[in-house]
């Protein structure tokens, strides 16, 4: 600012009869930053603070104009003492502050949080407060430094910087009256210039920050209240807040813009290995590479870690370190160092420890679930609480960043924080309640999956569970269309729970739970996520010498093996089953088996064998009276009828079967028979017939969320109408088919394609 912008104020604010402290009361500024304008100490007034003192002494519009051009000019540094020119010295007289820590080395990505901090800044005419917040380790510190550098030329009044400590290892928080001290000292107060009470202290503290554009880093904050005093009070300043929690109270009391960061994208992790080890070690190894980005979870401190070890052994390979970390699978062995700052297990427990006791239990808990992330409902059972109480906690964690709620009602915890609750879990909580916590755990899974399978086939055989455990809160879905959702959204967690269950010894869950999921996986095409759980509770069953769960894993396992065209495998389960099932005197085992020949018998062309079976299965299943057996028997027949040929017979004993089952309402069952009718019907030249069987059948699979029974509907639909001489409609019906054994990835898409190009040459 020119020095002739002070005389200008001056002799407005004289000729309007002001003293200082009045004009400051009509600007809605302090008395000090009137006189220090007057005095050529402010070298760049903000443009909002001009114009109200232009409106406070009421110039004309010509004034205006000069008084805001005299404002935009600089003038010559001020003389030094010694009456040279000053040098570096600001026209102040004093050394304006630079508390900024030096820019941070290596710093990688953060290009869309930065992105959103610079349009911050564009767009604010006011005071502006940034909360960055995020979990242990995230790097909010070198976040919030490394963007400071960036802008910090836009604000030439200094920068202020102080480590609040809230979460420092061995070290208490600081206090706001401490750190509001050292800023006074930092803007040259004389300490004895420096109020005692707190109040006061703030006082001067604003009103030395008054028409001053000055960058404010509160780095590493507790909540709210610590930071509440340090906020700059007029527009021009920019305070930057990091803490472990989010500080909502910031945004909803003082304005605050909350910003949290996340993981580091798969780029963004390999760009920091690149930045510190070089391009050439790490594309030399590109797949330990990845392994050590995936082991480290993508948290910057993890990797900052494992690239500080690999940079001081250069001769290591990346895959010994990658191998490091595989060993390590579960614990946070390989991510410890020497100093405290940059040890992720002393990290996390700075968050974990500043957790009230019940959330801490809660967090402790958290490492014996498997993930990858839990409802209130699940965690309740875990916990053996309450729902609305757990729902509490989950809050407490999210807001302490040592969970997140990616989707509503979703909490997730990072694997290593996992790993870290894990550990905390085995140092606090006696393995009694571990084992009772894990009981709870397993007993939510399976009852919930139990009551959800049957809504999704019931006419499925029943399953003898053991109650739940006290404290189990099991879910209950109210109808199919909810069963399906609850099983989409848990289906990872299912999986993982099933590999749980049998890494812990819990192998009656791990049976049961296996084939709870069976009906949910096989209809959505995911059979190789099937073939992993079965196995698992083949060996469960195996273990508790069980040969009834045996025999149904076996059979279960044939009939995945049979959608993935492999056949020799499922005659070999498929012969172990009817084995055991025999074994232990099990007719509904047996007639099952015998009906799971038929389909892979069918699927080998050789249909006087599957029609064998059919028949088989359907004199046991009336033995025993097996109703919904008795029904997919007869459908079974008629269908192995119809790819023999006599398709009459087939539509007689598909009806009876479609009797059965609408008497049952069996609504999968049906839809499995409109199908059969409907090949009947297409091989009688029944063609509308046919297509209204399909589309029945459609109907249902749709309901029901089968999808690859839907395709095959839709390729026997596209037959009909070919025949039909329907062009169009056929390729219609193929291409939806196509579509969906495209996204299972399924062998059958290579014959639908195929039979798209024979149309599309015809």
């Amino acid at each position: 600012m020119d020095g002739s912008f002070g005389a200008l104020l001056r002799g407005h604010r004289r000729a309007a009869g002001l003293t200082q402290e009045a004009l400051a009361e009509r600007a809605a500024l302090s008395g000090q930053a009137v006189g220090a304008l007057e005095r050529g100490d402010r070298r760049f007034p903000h443009r909002d603070t001009v114009a109200r003192l232009a409106v406070a002494l009421g110039l004309t519009d010509e004034q205006r104009a000069a008084f805001l051009a005299a404002a935009s000019r600089r003038s010559a540094p001020r003389p030094s003492p010694a009456g040279g020119a000053g040098g570096a010295a600001p026209v102040t007289g004093r050394a304006l502050p630079r508390q900024l820590p030096g820019a941070v080395a290596y710093f990688t990505g953060r290009d869309a949080p930065a992105k959103t901090m610079f349009e911050l800044v564009e767009r604010s005419s006011t005071v502006v407060v940034s909360a960055i917040s995020g979990m242990a380790g995230i790097g909010k510190t070198a976040f919030a430094v490394h963007w400071a550098h960036q802008v910090k030329e836009r604000f030439p009044d200094g920068q202020l910087y102080v480590n609040l400590r809230g979460f420092d290892p061995g070290r208490p928080p600081m206090s706001p009256a401490a750190a509001v001290h050292a800023f006074l000292e930092a803007l040259d107060v004389p300490p004895h210039h420096i109020p005692t009470s707190l109040e006061a202290q703030v006082g001067l503290y604003l009103s030395r920050l008054a028409g001053q554009r000055v960058l404010i880093v509160l780095d590493n904050a507790y909540d709210a209240e610590q930071v509440r005093p340090l906020l700059p009070g007029a527009p021009g300043c920019l305070a930057l807040v990091t803490s472990r929690n989010q500080l909502t109270s910031l945004a909803a009391s003082d304005g605050a813009d909350l910003v949290t960061l996340d993981l580091l994208t798969v780029a963004e992790a390999r760009e920091l290995l690149v930045a510190r080890l070089g391009a050439d070690r790490t594309s030399a190894e590109p797949c330990a590479v990845e392994e050590i980005i995936t082991r480290c979870g993508r948290l910057p401190l993890a990797l900052a870690i494992v690239a500080a070890r690999a940079a001081a052994h250069p001769q290591f390979p990346m895959a010994a370190l990658a191998e490091e970390l595989r060993h390590a699978q579960g614990s946070l062995d390989a991510f410890g160092s020497g100093d405290p700052a940059t040890n992720v297990r002393t990290a996390f427990s700075c968050s974990y420890q500043a957790l009230p006791a019940a959330a801490a239990r809660l967090f402790r808990l958290l490492g014996i679930h498997p993930g990858p992330d839990i409802t209130a409902s699940a965690a309740a059972s875990l916990a053996g609480l309450p729902v609305r109480r757990v729902r509490s906690l989950l809050k407490e964690l999210t807001c302490a960043n040592l969970a997140v709620e990616h989707a509503p009602g979703r909490f997730g915890v990072h694997d290593l924080l996992r790993a870290y609750a894990g550990e905390q879990a085995q140092a606090h909580e006696p393995s009694r309640q571990r084992r009772a916590a894990t009981h709870r755990m397993l007993d939510h899974y399976l009852h919930t999956a139990y009551t959800a399978s049957r809504l999704l086939a019931p006419g499925g055989d029943p399953m003898a569970l053991t109650p739940p455990q006290p404290g189990t809160i099991p879910e209950h879905p109210a109808d199919h269309q909810r069963s399906l959702d609850w099983f989409t959204a848990e289906h990872p967690v299912l999986l993982a729970v099933v590999d749980h269950a049998v890494a812990t010894g819990w192998d009656a869950h791990a049976w049961q739970l296996a084939w709870a999921l069976t009906d949910f996986l096989s209809r959505r095409g995911y059979w190789h996520d099937d073939i992993a759980t079965q196995r698992a509770a083949l060996a469960a069953a195996r273990r508790l010498a069980d040969p009834a769960a045996q025999a149904r894993a076996h059979r279960l396992l044939a009939l995945d093996c049979i959608q993935l065209a492999r056949y020799d495998e499922a005659h070999t389960h498929l012969s172990c089953a009817l084995d055991l099932a025999v074994r232990a005197d099990d007719r509904t085992g047996q007639a099952h088996t015998h009906n799971s020949l038929v389909v892979v018998w069918a699927r080998q062309g050789r249909y006087d064998l599957s029609l064998g079976h059919a028949r088989q299965a359907l004199v046991l299943y009336q033995a025993i009276g097996h109703r919904v057996g008795q029904a997919e028997a007869l459908n079974a027949v008629g269908w192995s009828y119809a790819q023999l040929g006599d398709h009459q017979q087939a539509l007689t004993s598909c009806q009876q079967g479609l009797a059965l089952q609408q008497e049952l309402g069996n609504g999968p069952g049906q839809a499995a028979i409109w199908d059969s009718l409907g090949y009947a019907h297409h091989h009688l030249g029944h063609h509308d017939q046919a297509v209204t069987c399909y589309q029945h059948a459609l109907d249902l699979h749709r309901d029901f969320g089968s999808r690859y029974s839907e395709a095959d509907v839709l390729v026997h639909l596209g037959d009909t109408h070919r025949t039909a001489h329907r062009p169009d409609a056929a390729r219609t019906a193929w291409q939806l088919a196509l579509d969906i054994l495209t996204d299972l990835d399924h062998p059958d898409a290579d014959q639908v394609r195929d039979q798209l190009h024979r149309l599309s040459d015809a």
